[in-house]
């Protein structure tokens, strides 16, 4: 009889034990590398070069080496304007499509040591890595594939030439916490003075396994964007936003995939590729000084960051650096008063001290108040086979509402396919009409929602791709007012 009570005891242990056990992840999930670099949200994009001083977009690779000399540039003024404005990191251009590197490289002459700059002693690349460093802000670096003016550009030299680039970014500039591969590659160049257009397969050409190769050995943990051996992936559109349903799975090699379907990811895809959504403060990627007047208002910068940062997605916005070196004054102004406005909708949580009870709870150690504990490591989850259910809030007074912030918890995989919220008055549910659909959530996912005055919010979770994950759940009223 004893040696019965110890087997059942130990049977009714073991069933408790997996009745609690964490739910099985949803696959594909990110890497901690991937997890990290979610968690950065907005950082900086810089252009400058001399497409700068030409007044050009796209430079053609013929432009002398000594046209570039900024007056004053200044790396600190850029890093005090990025940390000013909230963001967290900053990938600088060091090579765009006209071949020009803003660092003395050994595998061209046509760089800033052939410049006046700083006596042909300059180092751009070097002077913002050392400023990030001191501010505490994570450096990525742009390298463009595509060359211009590189004479053996389509040839087998090339390529080597541009590994020998990225084996010299790696090895004296870092850490680096993402490198940047363009999708512009061949066509009308200078080419050493061949002045004609050369074709490339960008896939097979670049021996993109390589060049991942070179990365990781230094930096292991840099995310890669583009090439073949990405890592995250490009959002679809150099506009800044991301679609309201935004998986961050996708299979970007499958056969008849269009690149605008990165607006919304795969909720089928095979491997776990974030969005990063890119655009710039101006209209132009680089400094125009016809553009002073078309930066980008503070209104317009906020709602692409609720339709990027909201919609599951990274905000990489970029700088266009003045012919001085100095990021203008109307961009610098522009984007602290934007993350002052993004700061002050989404100040006050109001879910602090409040209540939640779930109609379906795993186990004591998934619990619904997981959801608004702010703790992004603990999460409510539901029993397994249980993909809807609801979680009903009550606030500690009734207030007026307008935004809502949910997360999952992406170490199992995006599972959420849609939801819906309600709000109590008068002792009916009403439904909340948000701005865009209710779908997907992924890391974050951000409700803007005329306001509504209540004590009492549902979410109702519909349906999902396995047994819900909820992390957080954060409510805010954002004040109405005019914005320049």
């Amino acid at each position: 009889m004893r040696k019965f009570l110890i087997f059942f005891t130990a049977v009714v242990l073991c069933t408790a034990c997996k009745q609690i056990s964490a739910p099985e992840p949803v696959l594909p999930v990110p890497t901690e590398d991937q997890l990290e670099w979610h968690k950065l949200e907005t950082y900086a994009f810089v252009h400058f070069g001399l497409n700068t001083f030409n007044d050009l977009e796209w430079g053609y690779g013929n432009t002398p080496a000594a046209t570039f000399n900024p007056v004053d540039l200044n790396c600190k003024q850029w890093v005090e304007t990025f940390k000013k404005a909230g963001l967290k990191a900053v990938i600088l251009t060091a090579k765009h499509h006209d071949g020009f590197c803003l660092w003395p490289t050994n595998t061209t002459d046509y760089s800033v040591k052939n410049s006046p700059w700083r006596d042909g002693q300059g180092d751009v690349v070097k002077e913002l890595s050392e400023e990030c460093a001191k501010a505490g802000l994570k450096f990525g670096l742009y390298l463009s594939p595509w060359d211009r003016n590189n004479a053996e550009y389509g040839r087998p030299a090339y390529v080597e030439t541009y590994h020998n680039q990225i084996t010299e970014l790696v090895s004296n500039y870092g850490p680096l916490f993402e490198f940047w591969f363009d999708g512009a590659n061949g066509g009308t160049g200078w080419y050493g003075g061949a002045d004609e257009s050369r074709s490339i397969d960008a896939k097979a050409y670049y021996n993109y396994p390589k060049a991942r190769e070179i990365i990781w050995q230094q930096y292991p943990s840099a995310m890669i964007f583009g090439g073949t051996e990405q890592t995250i992936r490009w959002i679809g559109n150099e506009d800044g936003y991301a679609d309201a349903t935004q998986w961050s799975m996708y299979s970007p090699d499958r056969e008849g995939v269009d690149y605008r379907q990165s607006m919304r990811g795969m909720e089928d895809g095979e491997k776990w590729l974030g969005g990063e959504c890119d655009v710039s403060i101006r209209p132009g990627w680089f400094y125009h000084a016809h553009e002073d007047n078309q930066v980008k208002s503070v209104a317009y910068l906020t709602d692409l960051y609720y339709r990027s940062v909201g919609h599951n997605s990274n905000f990489l916005l970029n700088f266009p650096v003045a012919l001085n070196g100095r990021i203008h004054p109307i961009d610098s102004t522009r984007v602290v008063d934007w993350y002052n406005a993004i700061s002050n909708e989404l100040k006050d949580n109001l879910l602090v001290n409040a209540s939640v009870s779930a109609d379906n709870v795993r186990g004591k150690k998934f619990k619904a108040e997981y959801a608004i504990d702010n703790d992004p490591e603990t999460y409510w989850a539901t029993k397994d086979n249980v993909v809807a259910a609801s979680l009903t809030i009550t606030l500690p007074e009734t207030e007026q509402v307008n935004r809502m912030l949910l997360q999952e918890y992406i170490r199992l995989g995006q599972r959420v396919r849609s939801f819906n919220v309600e709000y109590l008055s008068d002792g009916q549910w009403l439904p909340i009409a948000c701005v865009d659909s209710m779908t997907t959530i992924g890391y974050k996912r951000i409700l803007r929602f005329a306001e509504v005055e209540t004590n009492t919010l549902r979410v109702n979770f519909i349906d999902a791709r396995g047994p819900l994950c909820i992390s957080n759940i954060e409510v805010f009223f954002a004040p109405s007012k005019p914005r320049t």
